[in-house]
């Protein structure tokens, strides 16, 4: 496994989430947990951690968003947290003049209503729209002081593929 080998032992960051979420009344049973993202805080950090996932799964794609490289592994072995299965793990480099801790930053799950109509549902939550924007695969975002929670439409390894 690659937990407290490579990579912290992701339950306690998922334990908040879902907390949080809870909190806010938000309701994500039937949504898939699209990916779990891994912040680093050096680009040496981000080669060695990219290197050695390499050996825990297979790299989907690396590509370069606002100056720096992002990779992507689908696990060999999932991520298990209760009944869900994660798979996909985003692995950024730090941005350029923008330090911070290495750990986990966020999470992704897919919705399966337009998201105008996923934010409605929930008008006492403060969302972040600047991703409905986004020509690929529009998200809004919640922020908690430590993490965030993005919601979209299609999961990430589909729109890798799909931009492939």
């Amino acid at each position: 496994m690659i937990f407290n080998k490579i990579l912290p032992d992701p339950t306690l960051f998922l334990e908040q989430i879902f907390t949080s979420l809870q909190q806010q009344n938000i309701n994500v049973e039937n949504y898939p947990l699209d990916h779990i993202c891994y912040r680093t805080d050096s680009p040496e950090q981000y080669m060695a951690l990219k290197n050695e996932l390499g050996f825990h799964g297979h790299l989907l794609t690396e590509s370069y968003i606002n100056g720096r490289p992002i990779a992507t592994f689908k696990l060999s072995a999932p991520i298990i947290f209760n009944h869900r299965k994660i798979y996909l793990l985003e692995l950024p480099s730090p941005k350029a003049g923008s330090p911070y801790t290495a750990g986990y930053e966020h999470v992704e799950f897919v919705i399966d209503e337009s998201l105008e109509e996923f934010m409605a549902r929930y008008p006492a939550v403060d969302f972040d729209v600047k991703g409905l924007s986004k020509k690929v695969n529009p998200e809004v975002r919640i922020k908690f002081p430590d993490f965030s929670v993005k919601f979209h439409l299609y999961d990430l390894e589909h729109v890798i593929k799909y931009l492939d």
